[in-house]
């Protein structure tokens, strides 16, 4: 179950694009999903992911409102520019990042099948 959140966990970083593939620049439309703007939606387009778009990143930011407080979104912004971070906090052995982590991981679900 912790690798099918953690490949979920990258397929939405990587939602905000990346790669060199000529595919991944085109971003669909979306289509009647929430928009916010935000520390997450900040970072996404901040980042050096080819999909990156107001409405995906607008999208992933209005996902993390309903899943996560603010503290939890400044945490995870910090995966935009360290995704290794992400994997050490997920085997973290402490109680607080174990808490942080599913709350990620469950945020991370409902934006990869929100905002895809």
């Amino acid at each position: 179950m912790k690798k099918v959140l953690i490949y979920g966990m990258i397929l939405l970083l990587s939602g905000c694009g990346g790669g060199n593939n000529s595919r991944a620049r085109q971003v669909p439309p979306l289509h009647n999903v929430p928009l916010s703007s935000g520390p997450i939606s900040q970072a996404c387009l901040a980042s050096d992911r080819k999909a990156r778009s107001r409405e995906l990143c607008g999208c992933i930011q209005a996902v993390a409102d309903q899943t996560l407080s603010g503290a939890q979104q400044r945490r995870a912004v910090a995966f935009y520019t360290d995704p290794h971070l992400a994997q050490q906090v997920r085997q973290s052995d402490s109680s607080t990042d174990e808490r942080f982590w599913e709350a990620y991981a469950a945020y991370a679900e409902r934006a990869q099948n929100t905002c895809s």
